[in-house]
């Protein structure tokens, strides 16, 4: 009889934590439990255990300006679509154990561009803006300077190894931010021979360096269609609206990539709209090759899903994992979310935070479908933007609508109300006065938010953005560190490029040194 008292006691006790531990984060009358919220935060992280395996996999998810303002009011709107007031909202990223900063300056610029940033974290080298997997002896737009200083960069240490590599993009794929996975270039403008006009000194465009020069990348999924076709050619979707950016040299890339694979004895497989893309069955496959539209692909906010239209960004990645996955020595694989970028640029914040949320889609994707035990996953951004969130709004006010309340003192001067987003630059202004936002949609997919200096096309921005990661190793991302350190502490996860000694024995676990020459 005791013993029974006993059981009923410890039976009554454990149901009392189930409860507490269900209602942990709310109060009474539905209040949050800050406190509660606050000490199980603590728990996880007291609790915390470093996985220091041997990355066999790396995904570098890169949000093309996706600032600290920018994934809050993502986190946000997120929430927000999901019934909630938002800002107790988390993405999926954010819930990543290790978290750091990354300092994004290049060689040259204070504020830097995209081609810089991602030599920096590609390559793990600063240079200068507009130069793509190139030291900073190279001089802008002067091709004979390039040759040697181009950099040996990811995809050359990983192929090294043995590991598959694979690029997924929602630009065009010869863009600044993929480009530098593979190519060397004195201008990141030189994405198709179209652009070299009076170029002296033999160098070969973006496109004709990706098929000639890479032929060991197993996925290439992205935009930028014109640049591999001729300009004899009609496009398959668009006829001949692109044909002036077309290939000048008269070649067909997309046939040459394809001949090259069958002639080594692989499966490829090419896809330009969705309904040939859903059609490549990764079993099946050991080359892909997706161009969506001659130019970037759609907006997600705009995309068309229809069997001539195009994946998602998580679609993507979907697939591109499945490929890459056939090899059992582990892969490479970088995720851009470019248009991110974009959006801010024309002061168009809502095409800019859903572009976020299909990043976020394509994080949860790769999440799903790896391993932590062996899959490093990086998710950080290559610059930010001059993107504010302001105003003293009460929880819950729409992410994309007018600042509520506005108090007295801090009614504007010309007695209009104000967004909640706004921008430091931008084509956002209005000329003389400005318009009040009570007037007009600001949740349109066309809406530009109020910039405070008249630009034609908004301006990056300099600060820190938040570098986030999980998986082997991950915990080398703690802390602020250079952009470039990014490149060096994948590959120290991977035992790839200079860092592989130390999976051997050679180096007691500490990175190698190589004397400055």
């Amino acid at each position: 009889m005791a013993r029974s008292n006993k059981m009923n006691r410890v039976l009554c006790l454990c149901l009392v934590l189930v409860h507490l531990q269900s209602t942990i984060g709310t109060h009474r009358h539905g209040k949050p439990d800050w406190f509660g919220n606050a000490q199980r935060d603590l728990y996880e992280s007291a609790n915390r255990n470093l996985n220091t395996n041997k990355a066999k996999n790396v995904i570098l998810f890169v949000g093309d300006g996706m600032g600290m303002s920018t994934v809050t009011a993502a986190r946000i709107l997120r929430g927000q679509l999901n019934g909630n007031s938002g800002e107790e909202n988390m993405l999926e990223f954010e819930k990543f154990p290790h978290i750091g900063l990354s300092k994004v300056y290049s060689s040259d610029r204070q504020t830097p561009d995209s081609a810089a940033t991602a030599t920096a974290l590609l390559c793990g080298v600063k240079t200068n803006s507009q130069l793509i997997g190139v030291d900073d002896s190279a001089v802008v737009g002067n091709c004979s300077s390039q040759f040697g200083a181009e950099i040996n960069c990811m995809n050359d240490w990983f192929e090294e190894q043995g590991r598959s590599m694979g690029i997924v993009t929602n630009t065009k794929i010869t863009h600044a931010t993929p480009a530098a996975g593979y190519a060397h270039a004195a201008s990141r403008l030189w994405e198709g021979d179209v652009h070299m006009h009076g170029v002296q000194g033999g160098c070969k465009d973006i496109a004709h360096q990706l098929i000639y020069n890479n032929s060991n990348i197993q996925v290439l999924f992205g935009g930028g269609r014109q640049y591999f076709i001729r300009n004899r050619q009609q496009d398959p979707q668009y006829g001949d609206a692109y044909i002036s950016f077309q290939r000048q040299d008269d070649l067909d890339l997309i046939e040459i990539w394809g001949r090259d694979k069958k002639w080594r004895g692989y499966t490829p497989k090419y896809a330009w709209n969705k309904q040939q893309f859903d059609a490549i069955n990764p079993d099946e496959t050991d080359f892909a090759l997706g161009l969506f539209n001659p130019q970037h692909m759609q907006y997600d906010l705009e995309r068309d899903t229809g069997p001539n239209g195009e994946p998602s960004l998580a679609e993507m990645t979907d697939k591109a994992i499945r490929i890459l996955s056939h090899n059992t020595r582990g892969y490479f694989l970088m995720v851009e979310g470019g248009r991110i970028d974009h959006g801010h640029h024309n002061n168009t914040a809502k095409r800019a935070l859903y572009e976020t949320l299909a990043f976020e889609d394509a994080v949860k994707t790769a999440l799903q479908m790896t391993n932590s035990s062996d899959t490093l996953i990086v998710v950080t951004a290559d610059h930010s933007h001059v993107f504010n969130i302001g105003g003293h709004s009460y929880r819950g006010n729409n992410i994309l609508g007018v600042v509520n309340p506005i108090a007295p003192e801090e009614l504007p001067v010309d007695g209009n109300a104000w967004t909640t987003l706004s921008y430091g630059n931008g084509p956002g202004y209005d000329w003389g006065f400005r318009k009040d936002p009570n007037t007009v949609d600001t949740t349109h997919n066309d809406y530009r938010q109020v910039s405070a200096v008249p630009l034609l096309y908004e301006t990056h921005s300099a600060e820190d953005v938040p570098v986030y990661a999980t998986g082997p190793m991950a915990h080398l991302f703690d802390g602020v560190h250079e952009q470039h350190y990014i490149a060096h502490a994948l590959a120290y996860a991977a035992c790839v490029g200079i860092n592989k000694q130390h999976c051997n024995g050679l180096s007691q676990n500490k990175p190698i040194f190589t004397p400055m020459t």
